[in-house]
Protein backbone atom coordinates (compact mmCIF):
# COMPACT_ATOMS: atom_id res chain seq x y z
CA UNK A 1 0.00 0.00 0.00
CA UNK A 2 1.05 3.59 -0.43
CA UNK A 3 3.58 4.83 2.11
CA UNK A 4 4.52 8.50 1.80
CA UNK A 5 5.08 11.56 3.95
CA UNK A 6 2.17 13.90 4.42
CA UNK A 7 3.93 16.53 2.32
CA UNK A 8 4.36 14.06 -0.53
CA UNK A 9 0.72 13.00 -0.21
CA UNK A 10 -0.34 16.64 -0.43
CA UNK A 11 1.70 17.14 -3.60
CA UNK A 12 0.44 13.92 -5.25
CA UNK A 13 -3.17 14.78 -4.42
CA UNK A 14 -2.77 18.38 -5.63
CA UNK A 15 -3.83 19.68 -2.23
CA UNK A 16 -3.12 22.93 -0.46
CA UNK A 17 0.40 23.14 1.04
CA UNK A 18 0.53 21.97 4.66
CA UNK A 19 2.36 23.32 7.69
CA UNK A 20 6.02 22.30 7.78
CA UNK A 21 5.57 20.84 11.29
CA UNK A 22 3.37 18.07 9.85
CA UNK A 23 5.22 17.50 6.57
CA UNK A 24 7.31 14.56 7.80
CA UNK A 25 4.35 12.58 9.18
CA UNK A 26 4.22 9.24 7.37
CA UNK A 27 0.97 7.88 5.92
CA UNK A 28 0.58 4.12 5.35
CA UNK A 29 -2.53 3.40 3.34
CA UNK A 30 -5.83 5.19 2.82
CA UNK A 31 -9.42 4.46 3.79
CA UNK A 32 -12.83 6.02 3.44
CA UNK A 33 -14.51 3.76 6.02
CA UNK A 34 -14.14 4.52 9.72
CA UNK A 35 -15.41 1.03 10.55
CA UNK A 36 -12.01 -0.28 9.44
CA UNK A 37 -8.77 -0.24 11.38
CA UNK A 38 -7.31 3.07 10.26
CA UNK A 39 -3.99 2.92 12.12
CA UNK A 40 -1.44 5.03 10.26
CA UNK A 41 -3.80 5.73 7.35
CA UNK A 42 -5.09 8.79 5.55
CA UNK A 43 -8.86 9.21 5.90
CA UNK A 44 -10.82 10.14 2.76
CA UNK A 45 -14.10 11.85 3.77
CA UNK A 46 -16.52 11.19 0.90
CA UNK A 47 -19.66 13.30 0.46
CA UNK A 48 -22.66 11.29 -0.74
CA UNK A 49 -26.37 11.92 -1.22
CA UNK A 50 -27.23 10.92 2.35
CA UNK A 51 -23.94 11.22 4.23
CA UNK A 52 -20.91 13.42 4.68
CA UNK A 53 -17.65 11.79 5.70
CA UNK A 54 -16.39 15.07 7.14
CA UNK A 55 -18.58 14.37 10.17
CA UNK A 56 -16.28 11.45 11.03
CA UNK A 57 -12.88 13.07 10.53
CA UNK A 58 -12.26 13.59 14.25
CA UNK A 59 -13.28 10.02 15.08
CA UNK A 60 -11.07 8.68 12.28
CA UNK A 61 -8.00 10.41 13.72
CA UNK A 62 -8.64 10.39 17.48
CA UNK A 63 -10.38 7.02 17.86
CA UNK A 64 -9.49 4.92 14.80
CA UNK A 65 -5.80 5.77 14.48
CA UNK A 66 -5.70 7.71 11.20
CA UNK A 67 -2.74 10.12 11.08
CA UNK A 68 -4.39 12.66 8.76
CA UNK A 69 -7.42 13.41 6.60
CA UNK A 70 -8.40 15.23 3.46
CA UNK A 71 -10.74 18.18 4.02
CA UNK A 72 -12.83 19.63 1.21
CA UNK A 73 -12.42 23.40 1.20
CA UNK A 74 -16.13 24.19 0.93
CA UNK A 75 -16.93 22.24 4.12
CA UNK A 76 -17.37 24.43 7.22
CA UNK A 77 -15.54 24.33 10.57
CA UNK A 78 -12.39 22.33 9.80
CA UNK A 79 -10.80 21.13 13.08
CA UNK A 80 -7.75 23.32 13.65
CA UNK A 81 -6.03 20.77 15.91
CA UNK A 82 -5.92 17.88 13.39
CA UNK A 83 -3.60 16.99 10.48
CA UNK A 84 -5.64 18.03 7.44
CA UNK A 85 -4.83 18.33 3.76
CA UNK A 86 -7.21 20.84 2.20
CA UNK A 87 -8.42 19.92 -1.30
CA UNK A 88 -10.97 21.26 -3.76
CA UNK A 89 -12.81 17.93 -3.93
CA UNK A 90 -12.02 14.84 -1.85
CA UNK A 91 -12.91 12.33 -4.58
CA UNK A 92 -10.84 14.15 -7.20
CA UNK A 93 -7.95 14.38 -4.72
CA UNK A 94 -8.20 10.61 -4.18
CA UNK A 95 -8.06 10.11 -7.94
CA UNK A 96 -5.04 12.42 -8.32
CA UNK A 97 -3.28 10.56 -5.52
CA UNK A 98 -3.95 7.18 -7.14
CA UNK A 99 -2.83 8.36 -10.57
CA UNK A 100 0.42 9.72 -9.12
CA UNK A 101 1.06 6.50 -7.19
CA UNK A 102 0.42 4.44 -10.33
CA UNK A 103 2.99 6.55 -12.21
CA UNK A 104 5.58 6.27 -9.44
CA UNK A 105 5.31 2.49 -9.20
CA UNK A 106 5.46 2.11 -12.98
CA UNK A 107 3.79 -1.30 -13.05
CA UNK A 108 1.97 -2.59 -16.13
CA UNK A 109 -1.81 -2.35 -16.07
CA UNK A 110 -4.56 -4.49 -17.57
CA UNK A 111 -7.95 -2.76 -17.69
CA UNK A 112 -11.07 -4.89 -18.06
CA UNK A 113 -14.62 -3.81 -18.84
CA UNK A 114 -17.72 -5.27 -20.48
CA UNK A 115 -21.40 -5.82 -19.82
CA UNK A 116 -20.83 -9.35 -18.51
CA UNK A 117 -17.85 -11.42 -17.49
CA UNK A 118 -15.64 -8.61 -16.13
CA UNK A 119 -14.95 -10.26 -12.80
CA UNK A 120 -14.46 -13.75 -14.23
CA UNK A 121 -12.08 -12.39 -16.85
CA UNK A 122 -10.24 -10.43 -14.16
CA UNK A 123 -9.81 -13.64 -12.17
CA UNK A 124 -8.58 -15.51 -15.26
CA UNK A 125 -6.13 -12.80 -16.32
CA UNK A 126 -4.79 -12.64 -12.76
CA UNK A 127 -4.37 -16.40 -12.52
CA UNK A 128 -2.41 -16.49 -15.78
CA UNK A 129 -0.18 -13.52 -14.89
CA UNK A 130 0.49 -14.76 -11.35
CA UNK A 131 2.46 -17.66 -12.77
CA UNK A 132 5.13 -15.14 -13.79
CA UNK A 133 4.60 -11.77 -12.05
CA UNK A 134 3.65 -10.14 -8.74
CA UNK A 135 0.03 -9.20 -9.46
CA UNK A 136 -2.55 -7.04 -7.72
CA UNK A 137 -6.20 -7.19 -8.79
CA UNK A 138 -9.42 -5.36 -8.05
CA UNK A 139 -11.02 -6.71 -4.89
CA UNK A 140 -14.76 -7.35 -4.90
CA UNK A 141 -16.64 -4.67 -6.82
CA UNK A 142 -14.12 -1.86 -6.26
CA UNK A 143 -14.41 -0.90 -9.93
CA UNK A 144 -15.83 2.63 -9.96
CA UNK A 145 -14.48 6.19 -9.61
CA UNK A 146 -13.80 5.61 -5.91
CA UNK A 147 -13.06 1.88 -5.82
CA UNK A 148 -10.46 1.86 -8.59
CA UNK A 149 -8.29 4.58 -6.96
CA UNK A 150 -8.55 2.74 -3.62
CA UNK A 151 -7.45 -0.46 -5.37
CA UNK A 152 -4.40 1.25 -6.85
CA UNK A 153 -3.45 2.82 -3.51
CA UNK A 154 -3.67 -0.58 -1.78
CA UNK A 155 -1.00 -2.07 -4.08
CA UNK A 156 2.42 -2.97 -2.77
CA UNK A 157 5.35 -0.98 -4.10
CA UNK A 158 6.81 -4.04 -5.82
CA UNK A 159 3.65 -4.83 -7.82
CA UNK A 160 4.58 -5.72 -11.37
CA UNK A 161 1.11 -5.92 -12.94
CA UNK A 162 -2.24 -4.52 -11.81
CA UNK A 163 -5.44 -6.10 -13.15
CA UNK A 164 -8.16 -3.48 -12.79
CA UNK A 165 -11.86 -4.03 -13.38
CA UNK A 166 -13.71 -0.95 -14.68
CA UNK A 167 -17.47 -0.62 -14.20
CA UNK A 168 -19.86 2.14 -15.13
CA UNK A 169 -23.41 3.40 -14.98
CA UNK A 170 -23.14 6.18 -17.59
CA UNK A 171 -21.01 7.89 -20.20
CA UNK A 172 -17.62 9.27 -19.27
CA UNK A 173 -17.02 6.96 -16.31
CA UNK A 174 -14.85 4.39 -18.11
CA UNK A 175 -12.88 7.21 -19.73
CA UNK A 176 -12.11 8.65 -16.28
CA UNK A 177 -10.99 5.26 -14.94
CA UNK A 178 -8.85 4.58 -18.00
CA UNK A 179 -7.09 7.92 -17.66
CA UNK A 180 -6.32 7.17 -14.00
CA UNK A 181 -5.10 3.63 -14.68
CA UNK A 182 -3.31 4.20 -18.03
CA UNK A 183 -3.58 0.55 -19.14
CA UNK A 184 -0.98 -1.25 -21.24
CA UNK A 185 -3.72 -3.62 -22.37
CA UNK A 186 -7.48 -3.13 -22.25
CA UNK A 187 -10.12 -5.86 -22.55
CA UNK A 188 -13.78 -5.52 -23.53
CA UNK A 189 -15.50 -8.81 -22.74
CA UNK A 190 -18.81 -8.16 -24.54
CA UNK A 191 -21.69 -5.75 -25.07
CA UNK A 192 -24.96 -6.67 -23.37
CA UNK A 193 -28.04 -4.85 -22.19
CA UNK A 194 -27.02 -3.83 -18.67
CA UNK A 195 -27.41 -0.05 -18.11
CA UNK A 196 -29.84 0.18 -21.03
CA UNK A 197 -31.94 2.56 -18.92
CA UNK A 198 -28.98 4.98 -18.69
CA UNK A 199 -27.45 4.62 -22.16
CA UNK A 200 -30.52 3.99 -24.28
CA UNK A 201 -29.24 1.31 -26.65
CA UNK A 202 -26.61 -1.38 -27.12
CA UNK A 203 -24.86 1.04 -29.48
CA UNK A 204 -24.62 3.53 -26.63
CA UNK A 205 -23.29 0.82 -24.32
CA UNK A 206 -20.62 -0.13 -26.91
CA UNK A 207 -19.48 3.48 -27.19
CA UNK A 208 -19.28 3.79 -23.41
CA UNK A 209 -17.26 0.57 -23.07
CA UNK A 210 -14.84 1.70 -25.79
CA UNK A 211 -13.92 4.63 -23.55
CA UNK A 212 -11.46 2.18 -21.97
CA UNK A 213 -9.11 3.04 -24.84
CA UNK A 214 -8.96 6.70 -23.71
CA UNK A 215 -6.01 6.19 -21.35
CA UNK A 216 -4.41 3.30 -23.24
CA UNK A 217 -0.64 3.61 -23.62
CA UNK A 218 0.54 4.69 -27.06
CA UNK A 219 1.66 1.15 -27.92
CA UNK A 220 -1.08 -0.50 -25.85
CA UNK A 221 -3.40 -3.20 -27.16
CA UNK A 222 -7.20 -3.13 -27.17
CA UNK A 223 -8.47 -6.72 -26.81
CA UNK A 224 -12.10 -7.02 -27.90
CA UNK A 225 -14.76 -9.68 -28.30
CA UNK A 226 -14.61 -10.09 -32.07
CA UNK A 227 -17.95 -11.91 -32.11
CA UNK A 228 -19.63 -8.59 -31.26
CA UNK A 229 -20.24 -6.51 -34.42
CA UNK A 230 -20.90 -3.38 -32.37
CA UNK A 231 -17.24 -3.48 -31.34
CA UNK A 232 -15.63 -4.65 -34.57
CA UNK A 233 -17.52 -2.06 -36.61
CA UNK A 234 -16.05 0.72 -34.49
CA UNK A 235 -12.42 -0.41 -34.24
CA UNK A 236 -11.96 -2.93 -37.06
CA UNK A 237 -8.70 -2.67 -38.96
CA UNK A 238 -6.77 -0.94 -36.19
CA UNK A 239 -3.38 -2.65 -35.85
CA UNK A 240 -3.50 -2.31 -32.06
CA UNK A 241 -6.84 -4.13 -31.78
CA UNK A 242 -6.87 -7.88 -31.10
CA UNK A 243 -10.26 -9.60 -31.62
CA UNK A 244 -11.05 -12.91 -29.92
CA UNK A 245 -14.06 -15.20 -29.92
CA UNK A 246 -15.67 -18.41 -31.09
CA UNK A 247 -16.27 -17.39 -34.71
CA UNK A 248 -13.93 -17.57 -37.68
CA UNK A 249 -12.01 -14.42 -38.50
CA UNK A 250 -10.85 -13.64 -34.96
CA UNK A 251 -7.12 -13.43 -34.28
CA UNK A 252 -7.72 -15.92 -31.44
CA UNK A 253 -10.50 -18.47 -31.97
CA UNK A 254 -11.47 -21.29 -29.62
CA UNK A 255 -12.60 -24.58 -31.15
CA UNK A 256 -13.67 -28.07 -30.08
CA UNK A 257 -15.28 -26.93 -26.82
CA UNK A 258 -16.29 -29.83 -24.57
CA UNK A 259 -17.75 -29.80 -21.07
CA UNK A 260 -17.54 -32.32 -18.27
CA UNK A 261 -18.51 -32.21 -14.62
CA UNK A 262 -15.28 -30.50 -13.61
CA UNK A 263 -14.92 -27.83 -16.27
CA UNK A 264 -14.43 -27.02 -19.95
CA UNK A 265 -11.83 -28.10 -22.51
CA UNK A 266 -11.09 -26.15 -25.70
CA UNK A 267 -8.40 -25.79 -28.34
CA UNK A 268 -6.62 -22.73 -29.76
CA UNK A 269 -4.74 -23.66 -32.91
CA UNK A 270 -3.23 -26.97 -31.73
CA UNK A 271 -2.99 -26.24 -28.00
CA UNK A 272 -5.56 -27.72 -25.61
CA UNK A 273 -6.62 -25.68 -22.59
CA UNK A 274 -8.80 -26.49 -19.57
CA UNK A 275 -10.70 -24.16 -17.26
CA UNK A 276 -12.34 -25.43 -14.05
CA UNK A 277 -15.61 -23.61 -14.83
CA UNK A 278 -18.43 -24.49 -17.19
CA UNK A 279 -19.65 -22.82 -20.36
CA UNK A 280 -18.65 -21.57 -23.79
CA UNK A 281 -19.00 -17.98 -22.53
CA UNK A 282 -16.23 -18.71 -20.03
CA UNK A 283 -14.06 -19.99 -22.87
CA UNK A 284 -14.47 -16.55 -24.43
CA UNK A 285 -13.34 -14.95 -21.17
CA UNK A 286 -10.37 -17.33 -21.06
CA UNK A 287 -9.32 -16.25 -24.55
CA UNK A 288 -8.84 -12.71 -23.28
CA UNK A 289 -6.64 -14.02 -20.46
CA UNK A 290 -4.55 -16.08 -22.89
CA UNK A 291 -3.99 -13.03 -25.11
CA UNK A 292 -2.95 -10.85 -22.16
CA UNK A 293 -0.59 -13.55 -20.96
CA UNK A 294 1.03 -13.83 -24.37
CA UNK A 295 1.39 -10.04 -24.70
CA UNK A 296 3.07 -9.85 -21.30
CA UNK A 297 5.50 -12.68 -22.04
CA UNK A 298 3.89 -15.51 -20.06
CA UNK A 299 4.91 -18.85 -21.57
CA UNK A 300 2.31 -21.12 -23.15
CA UNK A 301 2.86 -23.70 -20.40
CA UNK A 302 2.28 -21.11 -17.69
CA UNK A 303 -0.80 -19.79 -19.48
CA UNK A 304 -2.22 -23.31 -19.37
CA UNK A 305 -1.25 -23.77 -15.70
CA UNK A 306 -2.74 -20.42 -14.75
CA UNK A 307 -6.11 -21.29 -16.23
CA UNK A 308 -6.11 -24.81 -14.80
CA UNK A 309 -5.54 -23.53 -11.24
CA UNK A 310 -8.12 -20.75 -11.60
CA UNK A 311 -10.26 -19.72 -8.64
CA UNK A 312 -13.40 -17.76 -9.56
CA UNK A 313 -15.01 -15.10 -7.36
CA UNK A 314 -18.14 -16.59 -5.77
CA UNK A 315 -21.60 -17.03 -7.32
CA UNK A 316 -20.32 -17.06 -10.91
CA UNK A 317 -21.00 -20.51 -12.39
CA UNK A 318 -19.96 -21.99 -9.06
CA UNK A 319 -20.67 -25.73 -9.00
CA UNK A 320 -22.22 -26.84 -5.70
CA UNK A 321 -22.56 -30.54 -4.95
CA UNK A 322 -25.35 -31.29 -2.47
CA UNK A 323 -25.88 -34.01 0.10
CA UNK A 324 -28.93 -35.16 -1.86
CA UNK A 325 -26.80 -35.93 -4.91
CA UNK A 326 -28.08 -33.16 -7.20
CA UNK A 327 -25.78 -30.48 -8.59
CA UNK A 328 -26.44 -26.75 -8.30
CA UNK A 329 -24.77 -24.21 -10.61
CA UNK A 330 -24.70 -20.96 -8.64
CA UNK A 331 -24.68 -18.05 -11.09
CA UNK A 332 -26.68 -15.75 -8.83
CA UNK A 333 -24.27 -12.82 -8.66
CA UNK A 334 -25.85 -10.86 -11.49
CA UNK A 335 -27.86 -11.19 -14.67
CA UNK A 336 -28.61 -9.55 -18.01
CA UNK A 337 -30.24 -10.96 -21.16
CA UNK A 338 -26.81 -11.81 -22.58
CA UNK A 339 -25.61 -13.67 -19.50
CA UNK A 340 -29.02 -15.30 -18.98
CA UNK A 341 -28.91 -16.76 -22.49
CA UNK A 342 -25.37 -17.98 -21.84
CA UNK A 343 -26.53 -19.68 -18.64
CA UNK A 344 -29.42 -21.39 -20.44
CA UNK A 345 -27.06 -22.50 -23.22
CA UNK A 346 -24.78 -23.99 -20.60
CA UNK A 347 -27.60 -25.82 -18.83
CA UNK A 348 -28.95 -27.20 -22.10
CA UNK A 349 -25.51 -28.43 -23.19
CA UNK A 350 -24.74 -30.42 -20.04
CA UNK A 351 -24.65 -34.17 -20.58
CA UNK A 352 -24.85 -37.03 -18.09
CA UNK A 353 -27.39 -35.44 -15.75
CA UNK A 354 -30.97 -36.36 -14.93
CA UNK A 355 -33.49 -33.54 -14.94
CA UNK A 356 -32.28 -30.07 -15.93
CA UNK A 357 -33.99 -27.30 -13.96
CA UNK A 358 -33.60 -23.55 -14.40
CA UNK A 359 -34.36 -21.18 -11.51
CA UNK A 360 -34.46 -17.68 -12.98
CA UNK A 361 -34.98 -14.34 -11.26
CA UNK A 362 -35.56 -10.76 -12.37
CA UNK A 363 -32.90 -8.98 -14.43
CA UNK A 364 -32.66 -5.41 -13.18
CA UNK A 365 -31.72 -2.04 -14.73
CA UNK A 366 -32.99 -2.82 -18.23
CA UNK A 367 -35.10 0.29 -18.75
CA UNK A 368 -38.32 0.54 -20.75
CA UNK A 369 -37.74 -2.74 -22.59
CA UNK A 370 -37.47 -4.83 -19.41
CA UNK A 371 -40.70 -6.80 -19.89
CA UNK A 372 -39.81 -7.59 -23.50
CA UNK A 373 -36.31 -8.76 -22.54
CA UNK A 374 -37.72 -11.07 -19.84
CA UNK A 375 -40.38 -12.49 -22.17
CA UNK A 376 -37.72 -13.19 -24.82
CA UNK A 377 -35.59 -15.04 -22.25
CA UNK A 378 -38.54 -17.30 -21.55
CA UNK A 379 -38.92 -17.99 -25.26
CA UNK A 380 -35.20 -18.77 -25.45
CA UNK A 381 -35.48 -21.70 -23.03
CA UNK A 382 -34.57 -25.02 -24.64
CA UNK A 383 -33.45 -28.48 -23.56
CA UNK A 384 -34.66 -27.82 -20.00
CA UNK A 385 -37.12 -29.98 -18.05
CA UNK A 386 -38.49 -27.36 -15.63
CA UNK A 387 -38.34 -23.59 -15.28
CA UNK A 388 -38.94 -21.93 -11.91
CA UNK A 389 -39.09 -18.12 -11.85
CA UNK A 390 -38.95 -15.64 -9.01
CA UNK A 391 -40.04 -12.01 -9.01
CA UNK A 392 -42.44 -9.74 -10.82
CA UNK A 393 -40.39 -9.66 -14.01
CA UNK A 394 -39.78 -13.38 -13.61
CA UNK A 395 -43.47 -13.73 -14.40
CA UNK A 396 -42.67 -12.45 -17.90
CA UNK A 397 -39.97 -15.14 -18.23
CA UNK A 398 -42.59 -17.71 -17.24
CA UNK A 399 -45.06 -16.44 -19.87
CA UNK A 400 -42.42 -16.72 -22.58
CA UNK A 401 -41.33 -20.19 -21.43
CA UNK A 402 -44.93 -21.45 -21.47
CA UNK A 403 -45.00 -20.67 -25.19
CA UNK A 404 -42.11 -23.05 -25.97
CA UNK A 405 -42.51 -25.86 -23.43
CA UNK A 406 -45.25 -27.68 -21.56
CA UNK A 407 -46.91 -24.98 -19.39
CA UNK A 408 -47.17 -27.30 -16.37
CA UNK A 409 -43.37 -27.45 -16.25
CA UNK A 410 -43.11 -23.68 -15.86
CA UNK A 411 -43.63 -22.51 -12.29
CA UNK A 412 -43.63 -18.78 -11.40
CA UNK A 413 -43.30 -17.60 -7.79
CA UNK A 414 -43.26 -14.37 -5.84
CA UNK A 415 -42.15 -16.07 -2.62
CA UNK A 416 -38.80 -17.84 -2.32
CA UNK A 417 -39.90 -20.23 0.38
CA UNK A 418 -42.83 -21.38 -1.71
CA UNK A 419 -40.46 -21.88 -4.66
CA UNK A 420 -38.09 -23.95 -2.52
CA UNK A 421 -40.97 -26.03 -1.13
CA UNK A 422 -42.15 -26.99 -4.61
CA UNK A 423 -38.68 -27.48 -6.07
CA UNK A 424 -37.27 -29.78 -3.39
CA UNK A 425 -39.66 -32.73 -3.95
CA UNK A 426 -38.71 -32.73 -7.65
CA UNK A 427 -35.00 -33.13 -7.02
CA UNK A 428 -33.30 -36.50 -7.30
CA UNK A 429 -29.72 -37.66 -7.30
CA UNK A 430 -28.11 -36.81 -10.65
CA UNK A 431 -30.27 -33.76 -11.39
CA UNK A 432 -28.76 -30.34 -12.12
CA UNK A 433 -30.19 -26.92 -11.17
CA UNK A 434 -29.03 -23.63 -12.69
CA UNK A 435 -29.78 -20.58 -10.49
CA UNK A 436 -29.51 -17.20 -12.22
CA UNK A 437 -30.74 -13.68 -11.43
CA UNK A 438 -29.67 -10.14 -10.63
CA UNK A 439 -27.82 -9.48 -7.39
CA UNK A 440 -30.79 -7.69 -5.89
CA UNK A 441 -32.93 -10.84 -6.12
CA UNK A 442 -30.68 -12.69 -3.63
CA UNK A 443 -31.23 -16.07 -5.24
CA UNK A 444 -28.43 -17.56 -3.16
CA UNK A 445 -31.20 -17.96 -0.57
CA UNK A 446 -32.83 -20.49 -2.90
CA UNK A 447 -29.53 -22.34 -3.18
CA UNK A 448 -29.22 -22.52 0.58
CA UNK A 449 -32.75 -23.89 0.69
CA UNK A 450 -32.05 -26.76 -1.70
CA UNK A 451 -28.51 -27.71 -0.65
Amino acid sequence: MIKRTLKKIQEMAEGQPISSEYSAVVVEGVSRDTREDMSGKLYIPIIGENFNGHEFVRDAIEKKGAVASFWQKDQPEPPADLNLIFVDDTIEALQHLASSYRNEIGMKVVGITGSNGKTTTKDMVTSVLETTFRVHKTAGNYNNHIGLPLTILSMKEDTEVAVLEMGMSGRGEIELLSNIAKPDAAVITNIGESHMQDLGSREGIAEAKLEIAAGLKEDGKLIINGDEPLLTARVGGNANVIPFGLKAGNHYQAKDITLNGKGTHFIIEETEYFIPVLGAHNVTNALAAIIVGELFGVSEENRKIGLEQLTITGMRNEVVETSGGWTVINDAYNASPTSMRAALDLLGSLDGYGKKIAVLGDMLELGDMEKTFHHEIGQYVKDVDYVFTFGELGMEIAKGAQEVMEPARVKPFMNKQELISELLPLLESGDVVMVKGSRGMKLEEVIEGIK
